[in-house]
């Protein structure tokens, strides 16, 4: 099947659903959804929005608190623009009808997380991201221009390579026309022709063995961009949130948001000890990549597999109305929180690099927009500042609308593509060597290239990693192509990104950790 559109949005978030709806209005759009249209990373973001709002708090203030994070390597000019922008794209989602919380004065009860030197976190207690979702999502779906297409993983982005022409990394004539989208109900792989192409597919959490990135997490537009010949960037910096729950076996691990600790809840050891002023004078609050470097040591030494994150000091209404989604899950765990301490552990969260963009989100694949958690726009630098994250994806969702919207008449469709080629592929009867491979690239990734590095460890992941490619590109070649399949493709290409720019980065900064080039006064490993 070969379909038609204007623009093509690839991914349900708050960057996909908001670039859809504000193109609609010029040209025909088709979105595609891996799973359902609510399933995404947007829906499990439990914080908040960041942006500034009220007096004391001011943009210099939120600029130069975002740039603290990103630990030197935020681009200061793109900070200053997001900052800026973001109010009015707030506003944007109010008038499409999210809710955020309001105060007794009705003004929005503003929130604080780690690395903010204010209240500027919007929120929707503490399932912001679900408003979010549920609110886009109706508007998307009741939209005459905008046609969905659920259950459709999009296998790679239509280039001249396609049309057997050579394509190079960097080359600055390489188009894009569209993708190669796999209907999961058919098993066929279909043509999406298009204008336009906006790739807003998420994270990359499912790399890890702990991840609060739900399953369908697991690097597919960045693997397509790289295999394009487009450029990636900044792989190395993953950011590991330092308190996910601490509930073995369960996938994935639920977020206890920061906004708990800029509530006032204080890290603990196993042994009930404040540790966090050991490691930075802002204790609790102090930046993430910190937070989960000084967890992950104080399990390290003290042999633990856990810390706590202690409640129980604050007041339990207030406690229980701002976290109720917190409250009833650890509740059927048996854990009140009014009482009981959570036990947390760092896991995998949120992707600083990705796809490289300029200030209007065009990839350097001509048509084709990156946006969201798959984009490096230069904002996050070497360490995403906590919220910033929402407030990055409706400003870039307007600006690569804006630009999309001027371009778009002098675009055509091109209708050489050929179909996807299925000669020869058979169904696989070796599933286990993907679940297989799946699991290992998991625990090569985890044990070797997470919170803290080396240079031998980052050797002996790239030597397995090269083993477990070769294994799936064979099998890739001669097999039906199924979601696993390529799931797993993805995640070993995001692997070796990953551990590639690691091995280039001869210091550590921000996310990156490693013991070989240990900054003054660092953690280091005993």
């Amino acid at each position: 099947m070969i379909k038609e559109t204007d623009f093509l949005v690839i991914g349900s978030g708050i960057a996909g659903l908001s670039f859809a709806l504000k193109v609609a209005e010029h040209g025909k759009v088709i979105l595609i959804s891996k799973t359902s249209l609510d399933e995404s990373n947007t829906k499990y973001a439990q914080g908040g929005i960041a942006a500034v709002t009220y007096e004391p708090d001011n943009y210099l203030k939120h600029v130069e608190d975002t740039l603290i994070a990103g630990d030197g390597l935020c681009n200061r000019e793109i900070v200053e623009m997001v900052v800026r922008e973001a109010p009015a794209q707030i506003q944007q989602l109010i008038d499409w009808g999210v809710k955020f919380d309001l105060n007794d004065k009705g003004k929005y009860d503003l929130g604080r997380e780690g690395g903010h030197s204010e209240y500027r976190v919007l929120h929707h207690r503490d399932k912001t991201g679900e408003e979010i979702q549920n609110t886009l999502v109706e508007k998307v779906k009741n939209h005459r221009n905008i046609e969905v297409h659920e259950n459709q993983f999009a296998v790679e982005v239509i280039t001249q390579h396609h049309l057997g022409k050579l394509v190079k990394r960097g080359q600055k004539d390489t188009d894009c026309y569209g993708a190669y989208v796999l209907d999961l109900n058919t098993d066929q792989v279909n043509t999406f022709l298009s204008r336009v192409t906006l790739i807003a597919t998420g994270g990359t959490g499912n790399l890890y063995d702990t991840t609060t990135n739900p399953k369908i997490a697991t690097g597919d537009g960045i693997a397509m961009v790289f295999r394009a010949k487009g450029i990636i960037e900044n792989m190395e910096f993953i950011q590991f949130h330092p308190t996910s729950l601490y509930n073995p076996g369960v996938k994935p691990s639920f977020l206890i948001t920061e906004a708990l600790r800029g509530f006032g809840a204080i890290l603990r050891g196993p042994d009930g000890q404040k540790f966090m002023k050991k490691y930075d004078e802002r204790g609790s609050l102090a930046p993430r990549d910190i937070v989960a470097r000084a967890i992950d040591h104080e399990m390290k030494i003290t042999g633990s597999d856990h810390v706590f994150l202690d409640c129980t000091h604050l007041d339990s209404k207030k406690l229980k109305d701002h976290f109720p989604n917190i409250y009833t899950k650890c509740l059927s765990l048996n854990i009140d929180i009014t009482k009981e301490m959570i036990p947390v552990i760092p896991a995998a969260h949120y992707m600083c690099g990705g796809i490289k963009v300029d200030q209007n989100g065009c990839s350097t694949i001509n048509h084709l927009y990156a946006v969201g958690e798959v984009s490096s726009t230069g904002l996050h630098g070497a360490n995403r500042l906590a919220s910033n994250s929402l407030a990055e994806a409706v400003v870039y969702a307007d600006r690569a609308a804006k630009d999309s919207i001027q371009k778009i008449q002098d675009i055509k469709i091109n209708k050489e593509i050929p179909e996807w080629d299925t000669k020869g592929a058979t169904y696989t009867e070796e599933m286990v060597m993907i679940t297989q491979n799946y699991k290992e690239v998991q625990q090569i990734m985890s044990n070797y290239v997470g919170i803290v590095r080396s240079n031998l460890r980052l050797e002996r992941a790239m030597r397995r990693l090269e083993i477990i490619y070769k294994e799936t590109e064979e099998l890739y070649e001669k097999s039906i192509l199924s979601q696993q399949l390529c799931e797993l493709r993805n995640l070993i290409n995001v692997g070796y990104l990953i551990i590639k720019m690691a091995q280039e980065m001869h210091e550590s900064r921000g996310l990156h950790y490693t013991i070989d080039y240990p900054k003054k006064g660092a953690i280091t490993e005993f």
